[in-house]
Parts: structure tokens; C-alpha cells; sequence
């Protein structure tokens, strides 16, 4: 069987850069072409070969002549520098499944092994797979790309009433929408109990914080409504339509369209984070930390398997390996098209090469110049994962990279070691560059802590007694949160967030530090009091604790209110 795998691959490479040249000229020419009865035939055979070789089995797949050399020693030294405890990786390159593989191990302290099979979380390398969506929509003439999102959800307002009216279809998808980072994920991470509808109908209380169409801020809650839009358009919901008209027709279908559903399959990676300086699984992710609101945003689980299939059908134009087109080039030309520019700062010194001269982001994917060559990539993140999708057009390379720890120096030096050997640039330490850049990230979280430490004045008490500082509070956009006095201490309850429940620790002045009592949210908070002159609470706002927590615990964009009962 390998041998027979082994001549059959040689034909394919053979012919699939052909293939490729010809699938990607304007559609006179390609008439022209293929019009050849002979070429008609070879382009039957070749596919047909292909689809033999795509589905015999085995696992993992691995054609090493193509590989770059001691890949897997590489590897392994990346997790062991980084503690990551397991990793899958995907490489197609021309049209051809050049590795999908597993290593290490699915949770931390355990032998039991990953393959190229495990499913881990992709979380935001699903907003390819939303856009995509809206893409194929868009070819059926459902909607247009700039359709005001108020022809498919009349109920749709931002805080701008102009924003509200010029918000097209195309600006769910990019980021310049005014609102800043992470705004609104706050309903998201942890889970609350609003449903998907109820998220994106709070973003009437957000305020922006630019102009838009301006500046660039990552944010996730525009792509719940995009989920929303599908919805209306094709009468399916987010989950439906993906799993219908992507997973099903493209032949994933080891991948899970819906969070829920992710520790419910057998062979799946589990969440490992960093705590308290070492690595320790978080077997409760995701059902206690995520609900299926999110998942347009970034709710689908897959493998390297399945994600080398949705590689080889975005480098194709839609064509899945199985011969299916799920969309044309006029999709592809649409997702991968700059909309808005990212501002280009130096990259530290460790990773020179890296630095990029142009960044800028698409429809569901970051664009970037990488030692010349146009990069289509995107990265993804949640609690004890992260993954990295890297593509390059001109060499019809595709790369997936999937850890099951929160590690982007591991996907990172991962991804360049092997964009390096096939784009046969000089080999670079990549391993030692992102453990320099980590290092130095960490100490400067450390001075700042340090510095933010020593600058407090811990003789200066409240001004109130605690009691004072209880009762209810409303914020317009989240809701009620609740402060009570337990113990002798303040306790904060977030009504639609159980997991945002925590001890409050005075800190200085009118400012406590509210610690979680889920220690692993890894996301302590300021909570500052203003007084009114009589000495009443006025109101309250929040700020994380350490420059190092996630952007998604948003809490700077909450406005505590008392609830005044009459």
C-alpha cells in the first residue's frame, strides 16, 4: 500500500501544478484549454488518482521526500521548550496532503497519544469558515457584500445611529467597525446565559471608541451577527449552513460544528493551561467556559485531517479534495482582499525575519507580506488552546498548526521553520527567537506588576465602611451585578456570568482588587469606587489587573451604576 501511495503521489505532484496554473486564468482561456479532449481526459484521470490517494488510510500521511528535514525533532524540541503537550500539523502543498500528524501526548501528566485524528479547538480560524459562509451566500445572490445589515436584521443597532444604517455585510468581517478591542466578549468568556440574539441586540450600549471604517480593533461580536445574517438569508442557523454546505460537502466530517459538542466526540485533545508556573489540564473546558452563542465567532473543533481538506479547497478556489466547489475565485478574491490596513511596527530583534512591510486584514483572514510572499493566515485562542492557518498562493503551500496549550511561540516557530524550507530561505533559529521574545514579555509583566506593587499606597483605607460599598448595580450593556458583604469582606457576583464570581481585596483608597474564586480565569480585576458629595456611591468602573490577561475579559467598558429603589 505505501508503495502504491508513494508512485500515485509522484503522479499527482506531477500534474497538480498543471492544474493549478489552469484553474486560476480567466475563464476564456480555461474554455480554450479544456475545450482539448486529450487534456480533458488527463485532468479526469488526475483527479481520479488524487481522490485514491486522498482516501486511502493511514495516519499519519507523510510523504517525507517533501518534507522539511528532522520536522519532527524539531517539534518535539519546540514542546519541550515551550511545555506544550501536544500538537497536530497539516501541510498540503499543491493540491496534495503532504503530512497530517500527531504528537505528544492529549493531556498533560497522561500517555494518551495525539494523531493526526484528535480533534482540537480551533476557536477563531472559524471566522474563515463564517466569512467563507457569507461568501458562497453572496455567489447565490442571497445578499451582497455591501448590503446594509439592517436589509437582513432590522433590529441591528450600534450606539451610532449612522453606524447602524451604513454597516454593511462586509464590515461584520473586518474590524473598523469603531467599536475597541474585544468589545462586548465580556457576554462571551465565561459563558453567560444571553443567547446569540440577545448578545448581538446589547451592542446598542457599547459605546465606539473610534471613527468608522478607521482604525483596526479585533473584536468577535460582529461575527456573532454575521452568524445572525446567514441565519436570515438562508433560513439556517451559523451551525447548519457550516455544517450542510462546508464540513459535510468537503468531506470534514471528523470536525464539530458546534462547542457543545466538542468533549462529547472520542478522539479529542484536552485543554491544558499555564497556572501558577506549570502546565495543568482544564478538563472542564469547554463545557463550563463556552456556549454555543460564540460559535461563529470561534466554536468549530477539527483535526489535521480534516483542516488539510479545508486548506486545499481555500488554495483551489473552493474545490474540495473530493472534487466538490464549494465556491469560485470571486469568493477567494473577496477573502483575501485587504480591507483594513494594520500599522507596521518593528518586530523584535530575536525574529528579524518576521517582519512583515505590509499587514492588513481580509474577510476572515490577516494578510501580510512574509520573506516576500503574499500570507494569508489567521490565529486562533480559548482557554488551554490555540491554532495557526498560514497560506501562501504563489507556492500553493498550506500550513496548520494545533496545540492543546496556550502557546503561540510554539505555533509560531513552528509555522516559520517550515515556510523557511519551502520557500528555501536561510535557516533561522526560530525556537531561540520566540524564547527571547516570550522571555521579555514575561519580565515586562513582572515590572509592571512590580512597579504597579511598590506605587501602592497600602496605609490609605476606603473611605467607607464596607457595607457602603454593597448593593446592586446595573451596567446598560451587561446588566446587574451584584456586591454583598460576606465574612467580612466584599463579594461580586456578575447575575448572567456564575463563573465571574470573586472575593473584592482593598487595594488603596476606593479601589479593591476583585480576585475570582475560578482561579484558573486568570483575569483579577480593579474595581474603583467614585463618590458623590454627600457620600453615596456614585458609580464604579473596572479595569484588569495584569497587562497579561486576555483582551476578552473587557472589563474597562463596564459603568457600575447603583440600583436606586424607590
Amino acid at each position: 500500500m505505501k508503495s502504491l501511495k508513494g508512485c500515485l503521489s509522484k503522479i499527482v505532484t506531477l500534474h497538480a501544478g498543471v492544474l493549478m496554473r489552469i484553474h486560476q486564468t480567466n475563464d476564456s482561456v480555461r474554455q480554450v484549454i479544456t475545450s482539448n479532449r486529450n487534456f480533458m481526459i488527463l485532468e479526469k484521470i488526475t483527479r481520479f488518482i488524487f481522490c485514491l490517494v486522498y482516501f486511502l488510510p493511514a495516519s499519519p500521511v507523510c510523504f517525507s521526500q517533501q518534507l522539511p528535514p528532522g520536522l519532527d525533532n524539531y517539534v518535539k524540541k519546540v514542546m519541550q521548550s515551550f511545555d506544550v503537550p501536544g500538537v497536530s500539523i497539516a501541510i498540503v502543498k499543491d493540491g496534495t496532503v503532504v503530512l497530517t500528524k500527531g504528537y505528544g501526548v492529549k493531556e498533560a501528566g497522561k500517555n494518551d497519544p495525539v494523531d493526526a485524528h484528535t480533534l482540537f479547538c480551533i476557536a477563531s480560524n472559524s471566522k474563515a469558515f463564517t466569512a467563507t459562509a457569507l461568501g458562497m451566500l453572496a455567489e447565490e445572490g442571497k445578499i451582497h457584500w455591501d448590503d446594509p445589515v439592517i436589509n437582513y436584521l432590522p433590529w441591528f443597532r450600534m450606539s451610532n445611529p449612522y453606524v447602524t444604517t451604513h454597516m454593511t455585510i462586509r464590515d461584520l468581517l473586518v474590524h473598523h467597525s469603531g467599536l475597541g478591542l474585544g468589545a462586548s466578549d465580556l457576554l462571551q468568556f465565561p459563558p453567560s446565559d444571553y443567547s446569540r440574539r440577545e448578545m448581538t441586540e446589547k451592542l446598542r450600549f457599547v459605546p465606539l471608541k473610534t471613527s468608522f471604517r478607521n482604525n483596526f480593533a479585533y473584536d468577535n461580536i460582529l461575527y456573532l451577527v454575521a452568524g445572525e445574517v446567514i441565519h436570515a438569508a438562508s433560513g439556517m442557523t451559523w451551525e447548519e449552513f457550516i455544517k450542510k454546505n462546508i464540513l459535510d460537502k468537503s468531506g470534514m466530517t471528523e470536525s464539530v460544528d458546534r462547542i457543545s459538542q466538542f468533549d462529547r466526540q472520542g478522539d479529542v485533545a484536552v485543554s491544558n493551561i499555564p497556572f501558577e508556573g506549570k502546565v495543568i489540564p482544564n478538563p472542564g473546558f469547554p463545557s463550563n467556559e463556552l456556549t454555543d452563542a460564540s460559535n461563529p465567532a470561534g466554536g468549530i473543533a477539527s483535526n489535521a485531517v480534516d483542516m488539510a481538506k479545508w486548506l486545499i479547497a481555500q488554495l483551489d478556489s473552493g474545490r474540495a479534495p473530493n472534487g466538490v466547489q464549494l465556491f469560485h475565485p470571486v469568493t477567494t478574491n473577496a477573502l483575501w482582499n485587504l480591507v483594513t490596513p494594520i500599522p507596521v511596527s518593528p518586530v523584535p530583534s530575536a525574529i528579524k525575519p518576521a517582519q512583515m512591510n505590509f499587514s492588513g486584514y481580509g474577510l476572515g483572514f490577516f494578510l501580510q507580506d512574509y520573506r516576500g510572499y503574499k500570507m494569508v493566515w489567521h490565529t486562533g485562542g480559548l482557554s488551554g488552546f490555540v491554532s495557526k492557518v498560514t497560506m501562501i498562493p504563489a507556492l500553493h503551500l498550506g500550513i496548520c498548526v494545533l496545540i492543546n496549550q496556550e502557546s503561540g511561540a510554539a505555533f509560531s516557530s513552528i509555522t516559520n521553520y517550515i515556510l523557511d524550507y519551502y520557500m528555501k530561505a536561510q535557516p533561522f533559529d526560530w525556537l531561540k527567537g520566540y524564547g527571547e521574545v516570550l522571555a521579555r514579555g514575561k519580565s515586562n509583566v513582572n515590572e509592571y506588576l512590580s512597579r504597579q506593587r511598590s506605587e501602592r499606597d497600602s496605609v490609605a483605607g476606603p473611605s467607607l465602611p464596607l457595607v457602603k460599598y454593597a448593593g446592586a448595580y446595573h451596567d446598560a450593556w451587561y446588566g446587574d451585578i451584584d456586591i454583598s458583604t460576606e465574612n467580612g469582606h466584599l463579594v461580586m457576583r456578575f447575575s448572567h456570568t456564575p463563573g465571574l464570581t470573586g472575593d473584592m481585596v482593598h487595594w488603596q483608597y476606593d479601589t479593591f482588587v476583585v480576585r475570582w474564586r475560578d482561579r484558573e480565569l486568570r483575569a483579577d480585576a480593579f474595581v474603583t469606587f467614585s463618590l458623590n458629595p454627600d457620600g453615596s456611591i456614585y458609580e464604579a468602573r473596572m479595569k484588569a489587573f495584569s497587562p497579561a490577561t486576555d483582551f476578552s475579559y473587557d472589563f474597562q467598558d463596564l459603568l457600575l451604576k447603583p440600583v436606586v429603589h424607590n
